[in-house]
C-alpha cells in the first residue's frame, strides 16, 4: 500500500480491463518518472474521447459525429448488416476489407451469469432497422464463445418470421495452425463448415 495519490491511482488504473493489480502498480510508476509533458498529453487524450466521442446513432460504433464514417458512406451496401458484440470487433473485420455492408453493434453478448439479458443490449435498435425490409442479409458475427453463441442464436430465432438470409461467420482452423493443438469445439466447427474443394 501506498500513500495517498499514488495508491488512488494504482487503484484507478487496477479498475481498467486487462490490468491487475501489478501492472497497475507498474503503470503508476511509469507515469511518476515520465515527462510531464508525456503525462499532460495522456490526460489531454483520455479528457478529449470523454468529451468527443460518442456511439453512432444508427449502428452503436464509435463515432465523433452524430454517425460514424461507415454509416455515412453511400458507397457501403445499405442490404447486408454485420451485428458485432462491440466497436473493437468492427475495426477487426474492417482490417479484413472483404465487407462492404453496415455494422450493428449490440454493446456485449446475452449472459445470464453477468446478468446481461437481451433488453440489456441494443437488439431492439436492430428490429427498427430491420423493420422497413431494406435489408436481406443479417451476418452474426457475435464471438465463438458460449454467451456469442447464445445472442447469435436468440438473434436468429427472433428475425426468422422477417423471411431474412441469416448467415454465421465460419469458424474452425486458424490457418498456420496445427491439428495437433486444436480443442475438440475448434476441429468439430472445421468439419461442419468443410467446404468443396475445387481444383
Amino acid at each position: 500500500m501506498y500513500e495517498g495519490a499514488v495508491q488512488d491511482l494504482i487503484d484507478e488504473l487496477g479498475r481498467l480491463p486487462g490490468v491487475g493489480p501489478k501492472s497497475a502498480q507498474r503503470i503508476a510508476f511509469h507515469l511518476l518518472a515520465a515527462d510531464p509533458v508525456d503525462v499532460r498529453r495522456l490526460v489531454s487524450a483520455l479528457t478529449e474521447v470523454k468529451d468527443k466521442v460518442r456511439f453512432c446513432s444508427v449502428c452503436g460504433n464509435v463515432a465523433e459525429e452524430e454517425q460514424c464514417r461507415i454509416c455515412r458512406d453511400p458507397r457501403r451496401d445499405l442490404a447486408v448488416i454485420c451485428v458485432v458484440e462491440e466497436p473493437k470487433d468492427v475495426v477487426a473485420i474492417e482490417k479484413t476489407r472483404e465487407f462492404r455492408g453496415r455494422y450493428h453493434v449490440l454493446g456485449g453478448a446475452i449472459s445470464p451469469i453477468e446478468g446481461v439479458g437481451p433488453d440489456d443490449l441494443r437488439i431492439r435498435e436492430l428490429m427498427t432497422r430491420l423493420a422497413d425490409g431494406a435489408v436481406t442479409e443479417l451476418i452474426l458475427a457475435t464471438d465463438p464463445n458460449l454467451e456469442g453463441e447464445a445472442t447469435a442464436t436468440y438473434l436468429a430465432r427472433l428475425v426468422k418470421p422477417m423471411d431474412l438470409r441469416v448467415t454465421r461467420l465460419a469458424s474452425g482452423l486458424p490457418v498456420g495452425g496445427d491439428l495437433e493443438y486444436a480443442d475438440e469445439v475448434t476441429l468439430g466447427r472445421a468439419f461442419e463448415g468443410r467446404r468443396l474443394l475445387d481444383v
